[in-house]
C-alpha cells in the first residue's frame, strides 16, 4: 500500500446523514490519503456510518470534544502526509479533486497552498451555484473570502508553521487560516477546476450566526490586513438582516 500523499481530518457531529457521502468522495480519489474521523459524540446514525468504514479509517474517535477547530488540529495533527486539507461532513470532493489539487501543488513549490473552484448545493431545493471564488490578492482577500474552505489543499510544512487553525474562532477559522498562510509563506495558487460541492442547508452555522460570521470576519481583517473596506460595513447590516430573513422564508 502506497504512503499517503494527503492527510484528510473529517469534523463531524450528528451529521450521520451526510457523512457517508463525504468518507465515500474522499475514498473515491485516485491518491493515497489518510483519513480520520473526529466526531464529536454523536447521537443520530453516524456511529454506524464510522463503523461501515473503520478498516479504511487511520483513525477514528466519537467523544464530547472543544470544537470544531480543535478536531480539524487534532486530525491533520495525528497525520503525516505532505499535503493536509479537511473536508467538513456535509461536504464532499469531486471526482479527481485531490489529483488535481496535487499536480498544482506539486507544479507550484513556493505556494503553502492551492485552492479551486467550488459548488454551493442547496439542500432544500437540489439546486447549485458556484461559490465565489478568484485568484488570490490581497486586496480580493480583504474585500471578502475568496477561497472556499472544502476546495483547498495545504503543504503541512505551511500549516505546522502556523500551527493549523485557531480553535478561539466559531465562524472564520478557515479566513483566518488564508491569511496567516499568505502572511508567513506566501500567496496562494489558484487554478480554475472545480473540485468540491459545499452542501448548504438549514443547520449551517454560516446560515444561522450571521451576526458573529461578519463579527469575526471585521475583526480579522482588520487585524491582518490593518484597515477594513467600507464594504463590510455596508455588507453586515443587508447579510444579517436580510438574508435571515430570507433563509427563514425558504426553510419554513
Amino acid at each position: 500500500m502506497a504512503d499517503p500523499l494527503v492527510t484528510v481530518a473529517v469534523p463531524s457531529y450528528n451529521q450521520g446523514r451526510f457523512l457517508e457521502q463525504a468518507l465515500t468522495s474522499i475514498f473515491e480519489q485516485n491518491v493515497p490519503v489518510e483519513v480520520f474521523v473526529l466526531d464529536g459524540g454523536s447521537t443520530d446514525n453516524s456511529l454506524e456510518v464510522i463503523s461501515r468504514w473503520k478498516d479504511r479509517l487511520a483513525g477514528h474517535r466519537s467523544h464530547k470534544d472543544e470544537g470544531q477547530a480543535a478536531s480539524i488540529n487534532e486530525g491533520i495533527g495525528r497525520g503525516t502526509a505532505k499535503y493536509v486539507c479537511w473536508l467538513n461532513s456535509d461536504d464532499w470532493f469531486l471526482p479527481g479533486a485531490l489529483s488535481r489539487l496535487v499536480e498544482a501543488a506539486e507544479a507550484q513549490p513556493k505556494a503553502p497552498m492551492v485552492y479551486g473552484r467550488c459548488w454551493n448545493h442547496y439542500e432544500e431545493t437540489g439546486s447549485r451555484k458556484a461559490v465565489w471564488v478568484q485568484p488570490f490578492s490581497e486586496r480580493r482577500l480583504a474585500l471578502r473570502c475568496i477561497i472556499s474552505q472544502p476546495a483547498t489543499l495545504i503543504r503541512r510544512t505551511a500549516w505546522e508553521r502556523v500551527g493549523g487553525v485557531d480553535p478561539t474562532l466559531h465562524m472564520t477559522m478557515d479566513y483566518d487560516l488564508w491569511w496567516r498562510l499568505y502572511k508567513t509563506s506566501g500567496a496562494p495558487h489558484f487554478i480554475e477546476d472545480f473540485v468540491a460541492v459545499n452542501r448548504v442547508h438549514e443547520a449551517t452555522k454560516t446560515a444561522n450566526n450571521r451576526r458573529l460570521h461578519y463579527r469575526e470576519a471585521i475583526y480579522l481583517v482588520h487585524r491582518h490586513h490593518g484597515s477594513v473596506p467600507l464594504k463590510w460595513w455596508l455588507a453586515q447590516p443587508y447579510a444579517v438582516w436580510w438574508k435571515s430573513l430570507i433563509r427563514r422564508i425558504s426553510f419554513h
